[in-house]
C-alpha cells in the first residue's frame, strides 16, 4: 500500500483534506484542509484533538474559549510567514472569513487541555537550511523551543525553491535503532505554477520513502495539495522540480512525553552535511518573511 495521498483521496464535502488516525492507520497526528468563501461560517469540534489555525491563502477570524483572535493571513504560502492560533482539545471553534480563507489545521491527538493562544508573524523565526542546491526555508512557527504551548503537536513549512533539494540527508523518527524519539509525520504539498507564488497542479515535485529493510521505498511525484503519511523509514529528499517551487507543511506527533523532532540520517548519506560549510548558500533563501516575500 502506499503512502502517498494524491489530491482529492482525503476529500470530505467541500474540504480538500480531512486525516485522522483512522485514515492514516495509526495514532496520534492529523490533517484537517479547510475552504471558507467569503462572508462563510464554520463551527468545529476539536474532541480530542489539539490544532493550530494555519491560513494558507487569506485571513480569518477564530473564536474560542472566550477569546478572539484576528488572523492577518497571506494571499499564498509562497508570499509570506502568516500568524496562526492555537486551539486546545475539547473546545468549540468558530471561524468566519470576510474574504474567503484555506486554512491549515494540523492536528495531535493529546492528553492535556491548554488555553487558546495567538502566534503573531513576526515572532515566527524563518531558518536558511542546508547550502548549495541544498539550501531551503524552514518556517519554524510551532516546533519546541519556538512555540512550548502545545501538548503532542509539533509542526513547521518549509519553502524549497525550484530546483533544489530539502529533506536531506534522509532521516527518521521511528522506534528503530538507534532513534530516540518516535514521531508520527504528515507531508501536505503545495507547488507553485509559473508566477512561483500561485499554487498549481501544472508544477510537481518528486519525494522519496524507504525504510533500511527494503520493505517500503516509495519514489513518487508530488503535485499541488498531494499529502505523504510517514509512520515510519527515511524520508528524502523532497526535490522541487525546475520552475516550479515546493512548500510543505509537516506535523509531527508520537507518544513521547516531551515534543521533539529528533531525527536520525541515513549513515550512507549523513557525510553530505560535512560539506555544506564549503558551499555558498542560495541566495533565493530566505524566501518569505513576515514582511512577505524577500526577492
Amino acid at each position: 500500500m502506499s503512502w502517498h495521498r494524491p489530491l482529492g483521496t482525503l476529500t470530505d464535502g467541500d474540504d480538500p483534506i480531512r486525516l485522522g488516525p483512522a485514515e492514516a492507520g495509526w495514532t496520534y497526528t492529523g490533517l484537517r484542509v479547510l475552504v471558507l468563501a467569503a462572508g462563510e461560517s464554520r463551527t468545529i469540534e476539536t474532541g480530542e484533538f489539539e490544532a493550530f489555525v494555519l491560513p494558507l491563502a487569506g485571513g480569518c477570524v477564530v473564536e474560542v474559549d472566550g477569546e478572539r483572535f484576528e488572523l492577518t493571513g497571506r494571499d499564498s504560502v509562497f508570499t509570506r510567514v502568516t500568524d496562526f492560533a492555537y486551539v486546545p482539545r475539547d473546545a468549540r471553534v468558530a471561524l468566519t472569513s470576510e474574504a474567503g480563507v484555506e486554512l491549515a489545521l494540523p492536528m495531535a491527538r493529546c492528553e492535556r487541555r491548554l488555553t487558546p493562544k495567538y502566534g503573531p508573524a513576526e515572532d515566527v523565526p524563518v531558518e536558511v537550511r542546508g547550502a548549495g542546491n541544498a539550501t531551503r526555508q524552514v518556517t519554524n512557527f510551532g516546533v519546541p523551543g519556538v512555540w512550548d504551548h502545545a501538548d503532542k503537536l509539533v509542526a513547521c513549512e518549509l519553502i524549497t525553491p525550484d530546483g533544489n533539494w530539502s529533506s536531506y540527508p534522509p532521516h527518521k523518527h521511528d522506534d528503530t535503532e538507534p532513534c530516540e524519539v518516535v514521531n508520527e509525520e504528515v507531508y501536505y504539498f503545495r507547488i507553485a505554477g509559473r508566477d512561483g507564488v500561485t499554487p498549481s497542479r501544472e508544477g510537481f515535485g518528486l519525494h522519496k520513502t524507504y525504510t533500511g529493510d527494503g520493505e517500503v521505498d516509495e519514489d513518487v511525484a508530488v503535485r499541488d495539495g498531494d499529502v505523504f503519511l510517514i509512520p515510519r523509514g527515511y524520508h528524502g529528499p523532497c526535490v522541487a522540480a525546475p520552475g516550479y517551487p515546493m512548500y510543505y507543511l509537516n506535523v509531527l506527533a508520537g507518544p513521547g512525553a516531551e515534543r521533539s523532532l529528533a531525527f536520525c540520517d541515513d549513515p550512507a548519506h549523513t557525510w553530505i552535511r560535512d560539506g555544506w560549510a564549503e558551499q555558498d548558500l542560495d541566495p533565493r533563501c530566505p524566501v518569505t518573511t513576515a514582511k512577505g516575500r524577500t526577492a
